[in-house]
């Protein structure tokens, strides 16, 4: 273990001083080879904490990862990589075998080192079959070209699984042709609904009310869904 500083300071001031080395070795917890040590050393500048971490199956990949990370920055904040997209894509294209508990350390030091902010999120609880609606838009390449494509995302937070419908747009009647082919690809239909906002679905007053438009409160009925709606701006 390292002498405290103000003891190295003490050795190299009494021997600047003139003070015998084997004088100063008389002291409490210091003998001829520590004074010597510190006495006669040149760079007193801590040296920095090693890095212990051992080396791991990822790491010959972590160029490659760095790159993809990178690129999230010209990104909406949705379409990023997460750990877990960053090994399922590791596996799919170039063979790495390593397990999945490596990758998030991989992501979180490339974070750490570039600023960039967490994509958690806060744990949503609800109860089972509830599910959560929301659009997002990512960037798609359709005809050659780079556009917005909007998606319907249906979330199951109790059980954290996620589906997604791509969409020309967020109306009523993309909303509900979403949501048939969702719950046709699930083979059921969630007895509640949360909407994060109004978006397609209807139509919020100055009170913050919603009033579902016609064709999705018949969508509703048919299927028999309890529809919640977020406060505005949650």
């Amino acid at each position: 273990m390292a002498m405290p500083m103000p003891k190295q300071q003490d050795i190299r001031r009494l021997d600047r001083q003139g003070v015998s080395r084997s004088e100063i070795a008389r002291r409490p917890d210091v003998d001829r080879a520590t004074v010597a040590k510190y006495a006669d050393m040149d760079d007193m500048t801590p040296k920095p904490p090693m890095d212990r971490r051992r080396g791991s199956k990822i790491d010959p990949y972590a160029a490659l990862v760095d790159e993809w990370l990178e690129a999230d920055r010209m990104l909406p904040r949705k379409q990023r990589h997460t750990a877990r997209r960053v090994h399922d894509r590791l596996r799919a294209e170039t063979g790495y075998d390593g397990e999945y508990t490596t990758t998030p350390g991989c992501v979180r030091r490339w974070r750490e080192a570039n600023r960039i902010g967490s994509d958690g999120y806060g744990e949503l609880v609800r109860a089972p079959g509830v599910a959560q609606i929301d659009f997002g838009v990512a960037k798609a390449r359709i005809a050659g070209g780079l556009v917005d494509d909007h998606c319907l995302v249906v979330t199951f937070p109790r059980s954290n699984m996620r589906y997604a419908a791509s969409l020309p747009g967020e109306n009523a009647e993309c909303l509900c042709h979403g949501l048939v082919e969702v719950f046709g690809h699930i083979g059921g239909v969630p007895p509640v609904i949360v909407m994060d906002n109004a978006t397609g679905a209807g139509r919020r007053n100055a009170r913050g009310e919603v009033t579902p438009a016609a064709v999705f409160d018949a969508f509703l009925a048919h299927h028999r869904i309890d529809a919640r709606f977020c406060n505005e701006g949650v």
